[in-house]
């Protein structure tokens, strides 16, 4: 076990040049995948439901997890966005990580964003895979470089960076439901005196299978059928960062053993019946903005991929609403 301290971030020289030169990249990439239409987010623009839930945290909780908005035994209203990651809007049926971006709503006290201080949100983004693809946001800029660039751009780039390649193929999976996936931050975040990761683990019966002949949006026809019968459960979880060293906060591309460190359920999100595939709150999702720092500075984003979040989904975001001329602020309910 190491001695270091918990919960330390280490910022390399060059990583503010490196995010601003992923921000103009992205940005630039949003335009050559939307020629025109609507501008969509360059990473998890396929939605396939917003839905409402409520977020319960647990009653009695120890007092290593009592932190932030886990304080209190409470019931927070949510909007729920699940998404396909690829920056095209592709078949269900290709190999994806799917999104699961969390937005609870009523959630006093001020945020760390200056420019959404007194906002009542908060968000949690989750991925359908346990690591991230890349160590640092040098690695993650290259990549996007590469994929955006010629096929000897890529060969030469996945040459070089086998553990890149390893985490991209494990990652990328064909799901039957996404409400029948279980999610990860993959990145940590501030939990007291130490850190944590979260996960959102589904609660599931009878677990659907892929159609033999499916729609190209079978996803979200199937969120549509099950929540058209019935509820949708999942445990939220954390784990407490216990070691330095086996559970890094500057590398999202090493996994956390859950053999070292188990994920501990802090509160239930239920997902009510419903129905949620109109056009109107398709469009609203498609509105809203999901980033790790609408926070409580008690659960502060860690380490370099999140700190490139905070400067990158900003300029996304500004961008897309600027484009596609429509106002940029957050829910205060479930109304649209």
């Amino acid at each position: 076990m190491s001695n270091k301290p918990l919960a330390q971030e280490i910022i390399p020289a060059h990583e503010i040049d490196d995010t601003r030169d992923l921000a103009t990249r992205l940005q630039a990439k949003i335009v050559r995948d939307n020629p025109s239409g609507i501008m969509r987010r360059d990473a998890h623009p396929k939605m396939h439901g917003l839905v409402k839930a409520d977020f319960i945290v647990e009653a009695d909780l120890p007092a290593m997890l009592r932190v932030g908005i886990f304080s209190t035994a409470h019931t927070y209203k949510a909007w729920i966005r699940f998404s396909n990651q690829d920056g095209n809007i592709q078949d269900d049926t290709a190999r994806d990580i799917r999104g699961m971006a969390i937005k609870l709503m009523g959630v006093a006290g001020e945020k760390l964003l200056d420019s959404e201080l007194h906002a009542q949100t908060q968000d949690f983004i989750l991925i359908s895979t346990n690591v991230f693809v890349t160590r640092d946001v040098a690695e993650f800029d290259a990549l996007i470089k590469a994929m955006t660039g010629s096929i000897w751009a890529k060969i030469s780039y996945f040459a070089t960076h086998w553990r890149v390649i390893r985490n991209l193929l494990k990652s990328l999976k064909k799901f039957a439901n996404p409400l029948h996936i279980r999610y990860w931050s993959t990145t940590p975040y501030l939990f007291g005196e130490t850190a944590v990761k979260y996960s959102v683990i589904p609660h599931v019966t009878h677990p659907d299978s892929i159609p033999p002949a499916p729609d190209p949006d079978y996803l979200r026809l199937a969120m549509v059928r099950q929540l058209a019968q019935g509820e949708a459960v999942f445990d939220f979880c954390v784990q407490l960062q216990t070691d330095a060293d086996s559970m890094p906060i500057e590398d999202p591309g090493k996994e956390w053993r859950e053999a070292q460190s188990p994920f501990r359920k802090v509160a239930t999100i239920r997902i009510p019946q419903q129905e949620f595939d109109s056009e109107a709150q398709r469009v609203f999702g498609e509105n809203l903005s999901f980033t790790p720092w609408h926070s409580l500075p008690a659960h502060r984003p860690l380490g370099g991929i999140n700190r490139a979040r905070k400067i990158v989904y900003n300029v996304i975001s500004t961008f897309r609403h600027e484009r596609n001329r429509v106002p940029r602020q957050e829910p205060d309910d479930w109304e649209m």
